[in-house]
């Protein structure tokens, strides 16, 4: 193991055993997927009860459509050597009125830092929903669509996302760009970026 290997693993060990947020509805599980030699990062909001059961993130609908946008097999999409899957808050928030809650806010001030400074080979990392965009985007005057549809203006480095929920279908219907458009292209960078994955590996 490398040094970045070990500081990684004794930090997600820390992560794993987090008691952060001590109120939550099921209590923590920590859900994510990181290896230092990632050179994608997906950054989404926090763990449906589907994913807080199984462990394993984007393991829902969401995770299906995303996984097709992306054009990854499961199987690619969940090789932490390559991709990296953090999200905004690690653990289920709880159920509001309209939904899932937002992400808790002491997550990623807590985590996210100390992770990205163990992830030296990301060259693209995808913000999915308007959490992760608020946090890590200098913009907040822009709302999602206008992020998202302004997505060159982000590249090489990050590319924002509208969240694949069903929730969103309605969103996709009114915006087909998104699919026609933007999709074809996000599929080609991820592509890129796992060719160079294959280059820096050899």
């Amino acid at each position: 193991m490398s040094r970045t290997e070990i500081v990684l693993h004794d930090l997600l060990a820390e992560v794993r055993t987090c008691q952060l947020c001590t109120d939550l509805p099921l209590g923590p599980r920590p859900v994510l997927r990181v290896e230092s030699s990632a050179t994608i990062l997906v950054i989404g909001q926090a763990p449906g009860t589907r994913v807080h059961a199984s462990g394993i993130p984007w393991d829902d609908p969401s995770g299906e459509r995303l996984r097709s946008w992306m054009g990854l097999s499961r199987e690619q999409f969940y090789d932490a050597s390559r991709i990296a899957i953090m999200p905004m808050g690690f653990c289920y928030p709880g159920r509001g009125r309209s939904g899932d809650l937002p992400p808790r806010k002491e997550c990623a001030p807590q985590w996210h830092r100390a992770i990205l400074d163990q992830l030296p080979h990301v060259s693209l990392t995808l913000l999915i929903g308007q959490y992760a965009q608020a946090y890590y985007l200098n913009d907040r005057r822009l709302t999602l669509t206008d992020r998202v549809k302004q997505w060159r203006h982000y590249l090489p480095e990050v590319l924002p996302l509208v969240h694949p929920s069903p929730r969103n279908y309605r969103w996709l219907a009114k915006n087909c760009w998104f699919e026609e458009e933007l999709v074809p292209n996000l599929r080609s960078e991820i592509a890129l970026r796992l060719n160079m994955h294959k280059i820096v590996r050899k």
